[in-house]
C-alpha cells in the first residue's frame, strides 16, 4: 500500500425518523463517535430522530455508518454519499432541538419505529417518471426548500413557494395560494427528503388529497437520472461546496443578481449583521461593493442541515 497516496474524502447526508427517548444521551454518543473518527459536519437530534451531514476520510466515514446503524432505531437509515475534499465543514456541531426541521409545529408531527405517521406516499425516482408519463401536465412538482435554493436548480415547471425558511411553510400553505392544487397529484421534493417528510404531513392535514414525496430527495433522483430527467440545474447544498452538479450536462439556470449573467455561485454577504446569500457571477463578485446587500438583516438564513 502506498502510504503517500492521496486519501479519499467523502460526505454523507442522512436522516431517520424514529422515537428517541433521551436526545441528550444520543447527542453525547454521536459527538464522541465523530470526534474519535475525526469527522466534521452537523448533526441534529430531536425526540423525532436524527438528521446529519458529516465528512471525512472514507474509511472513517464507513466506520461511522456501521456504528450508527448499530443503534436499533437507525438500522435502516439510508446514507447518501458524495465526493469531498476534506474542506466541506470547518468544525463538528451536534445539537438537540425540538424539531428535526424547524417548521414550528413539533406537536403536529408524530413518529413511530417506521418513521413519520401520516406523510405523503414515497416514490422512487423511477416511479416519479412513471407518474409524469401517466398523468402528464396534471402532475405538480412542489419545492419543499427555501426559495433561494431553487434559483440554481429545480424540477421543470415546479411550484416554488415564497419561503425564506422552513418556518414559513405552514403560513404559506394556509394562505390559500395553493388551494387549486388540492385535488392534483402533488410531488413534493427537497435535497435529501427530510423536509418533505414534514411538508407532506402539513399539506395532507390541510386538505391536499394526493401528496407524494421523492424517496431520497433530489440527491437520489439525480443519482438515477442525472440531467436526463425532470430535474434541471444545480443542487444547492448546506456546506462549503454550496452547489453540486449531477453531470457535465447540468443546465445553468441561475442568474447573477447584478448583471443577470448565468451563474450558480452563491456568495456570503459582507454585511456583518446579514446572513443572506447573494447569487453573483465571477465578474460581479470581484467588485467588493457587490458583496454587500440591502437585505432585511432581521432575517437569518435557515440553520437546517442538508436536506
Amino acid at each position: 500500500m502506498n502510504k503517500h497516496a492521496p486519501k479519499l474524502h467523502k460526505v454523507i447526508l442522512y436522516y431517520c425518523f424514529t422515537p428517541i427517548a433521551d436526545p441528550e444521551a444520543m447527542r453525547m454518543w454521536q459527538k464522541e463517535l465523530c470526534e474519535n473518527l475525526g469527522l466534521k459536519g452537523r448533526i441534529l437530534i430531536s425526540p423525532h430522530g436524527i438528521n446529519g451531514t458529516v465528512g471525512g476520510e472514507m474509511a472513517d466515514v464507513k466506520k461511522y455508518v456501521r456504528r450508527t446503524r448499530m443503534y436499533p432505531g437507525f438500522k435502516k437509515t439510508v446514507f447518501k454519499w458524495s465526493d469531498g475534499d476534506g474542506s466541506e465543514f470547518p468544525r463538528l456541531r451536534v445539537v438537540v432541538k425540538d424539531e428535526l426541521v424547524a417548521f414550528g409545529n413539533p406537536t403536529e408531527i408524530r413518529v413511530d419505529e417506521n418513521g413519520v405517521i401520516g406523510g405523503g406516499i414515497h416514490l422512487r425516482p423511477e416511479q416519479v417518471e412513471e407518474l409524469v408519463k401517466e398523468r402528464g401536465d396534471e402532475v405538480v412538482f412542489f419545492d419543499g426548500r427555501n426559495a433561494y435554493e431553487a434559483k440554481i436548480g429545480k424540477f421543470k415547471n415546479a411550484v416554488v413557494p415564497d419561503v425564506h425558511t422552513s418556518r414559513d411553510f405552514v403560513r404559506e400553505i394556509e394562505s390559500g395560494k395553493y388551494d387549486h392544487l388540492k385535488d392534483k397529484p402533488v410531488v413534493t421534493y427537497c435535497t435529501g427528503g427530510i423536509r418533505c417528510e414534514i411538508l407532506s404531513v402539513v399539506m395532507k392535514n390541510r386538505g391536499f388529497n394526493e401528496v407524494y414525496q421523492i424517496d431520497g430527495g433530489i440527491v437520489k433522483y439525480g443519482e438515477r437520472f442525472g440531467d436526463e430527467g425532470s430535474w434541471e440545474g444545480s443542487l444547492y447544498v448546506f456546506d462549503d461546496r454550496m452547489a453540486v452538479d449531477f453531470s457535465d450536462k447540468a443546465k445553468l439556470i441561475g442568474e447573477c443578481e447584478k448583471c443577470s449573467a448565468p451563474t450558480k455561485s452563491f456568495r456570503n454577504c459582507n454585511t456583518a449583521s446579514c446572513h443572506e446569500l447573494i447569487l453573483l457571477c465571477d465578474t460581479c463578485a470581484a467588485l467588493p461593493s457587490n458583496l454587500s446587500c440591502n437585505h432585511d438583516t432581521a432575517r437569518s438564513r435557515d440553520s437546517e442541515l442538508v436536506g
